[in-house]
Formats: C-alpha cells, structure tokens, sequence
C-alpha cells in the first residue's frame, strides 16, 4: 500500500512538473492578461535598469539591417507572379483562421479527453495571442508603413513609414506582421509545453509560423523587416512573458 501510494505521489509530482507549475483558467485569463500588459509596457523601465540589452541590441540590429535592404528585396515579390499557387493556398483568411483554429481544436480536444494540460496550453495560446494582437494594433498604429501592396510594382519603395492612413485597429499599417506575431505567438506555447516530449512538433510548430511569415511577404502585405520583428515578438512576448508569468 505504501509502495502504490508513493508511486501516485510520483505521477503527481511528474505531472505538476511537466506543467511547470501553470494554472490557468478562463477566470484567470483576464487577470494574467493585465498582468502580462504591465511587463510588456513596463519593459522599457527593465532596460533602463541595465537588463536584457545583449537580446534588445541583437534584435534592433537585425531589423535595421533589413529595414535597408527592404527597398532592394521587396521589388522582386511586387513584379513576380512565381507565388501564385502559394499565395492562393496560404491567402490572408486562410491563415488567420488557421492560426485561431489551433488552440481551438486543442481545447476541444482536452475537453474530450479530460486533458487539463491541453486545456492549459491551448488557454496559454489564446492569452498570447491577445497579448500579442494589442501590441501589434498599438506599434502599427504608430508606424503607419505602407504595404508593398500599396506601391506600384516600380514605384519608390523607400521612405514607407509614417504614410498609411491611420485606422483603430492599425489595419491599413505593414509593421510589424500581425500574422507572423500570432502564428509564432501559438507555435511558441505549444513548442514550449510539448517540444520536451516530443520534438518534431516544435518543427512543425516553428515551420508552420515561418510558412505563414513568408506568406505575408509574396502576398505583398508585408516587408520582410516587418516579418521579422512581428516573428520575434511573437516568440519573445510567449516565451518570457506568458509563460515565464505562469
């Protein structure tokens, strides 16, 4: 009898430890998201206090790099038609409903299966994702880029930035990509919580969220600076502040 119960301790502590200690819940869901809005906006006090400047400069330095060579990269994608078949298949609906369809189906799944851990992920998931979607409505409705798409095929494509129309919800704005910030927002939960077990998700995860970043690119939605940084933050704001919180 010790010997059983002893062994059911062990599972339980397996299994609270392969959550990492997370408990979440619709409840809570609101009260983490607060929560993790306060870290995001708050993150600038973070590098004022000498914190992760070596990440900060690294991820400026690369997104300067191609916002130069974005005029010289995103004329090609404007004049070719060699996408087409692509883009059709991973248009802009499809994708968006894929990426909100994920964390869905695996809810769904661990009602049916009473998997709380499931259930956890996919409530972490969808915590990122309106993480992730504030921010991407707050930076665009700064940054007003154009779209390559609102250019002429030989048109300049310099100087983009500070020209959209500006909207509520930063629609009509190319940086960051709102798609390439979601997708790696659900790929990096769920990479995160079953990559350990069983690592050929994490690349399907992670090619999945790259596919549908470079969708954004031969639609002509995004430059791929905004791609970039709309793929960074997605994994940055999952990994070190939903799931880090948790």
């Amino acid at each position: 009898m010790q010997a059983a119960s002893l062994g059911e301790r062990q599972a339980q502590n397996d299994t609270s430890s392969d959550s990492g200690g997370c408990q979440v819940s619709w409840r809570r869901l609101p009260v983490n998201f607060l929560h993790d809005q306060k870290n995001l906006w708050l993150f600038p006090v973070q590098l004022a206090r000498g914190r992760h400047w070596l990440p900060t400069a690294a991820l400026l330095g690369v997104t300067a790099g191609l916002l130069a060579t974005d005029a010289h990269d995103t004329p090609y994608f404007r004049r070719t038609s060699t996408f087409s078949e692509f883009n059709r298949l991973f248009n802009g609906t499809a994708t968006a409903i894929t990426i909100a369809a994920v964390p869905s189906a695996l809810y769904g799944i661990g009602l049916v299966r009473k998997d709380s851990y499931a259930e956890q992920t996919a409530l972490l998931s969808g915590e990122a994702v309106l993480d992730n979607g504030l921010l991407a409505v707050a930076m665009k409705d700064i940054s007003r880029r154009l779209r390559p798409s609102d250019i002429a095929p030989y048109g300049n494509f310099s100087g983009t930035f500070f020209r959209s129309h500006p909207t509520v919800i930063g629609a009509g704005s190319s940086f960051p990509s709102g798609h390439a910030q979601l997708a790696f927002s659900v790929a990096t939960i769920i990479a995160s919580r079953y990559g350990k077990r069983h690592a050929w998700l994490r690349w399907v995860a992670y090619g999945s969220a790259a596919t549908v970043g470079f969708s954004r690119i031969t639609l002509q939605s995004h430059f791929p600076s905004d791609v970039f940084v709309g793929a960074a933050l997605g994994y940055s704001v999952s990994r070190f502040d939903v799931l880090r919180g948790h």
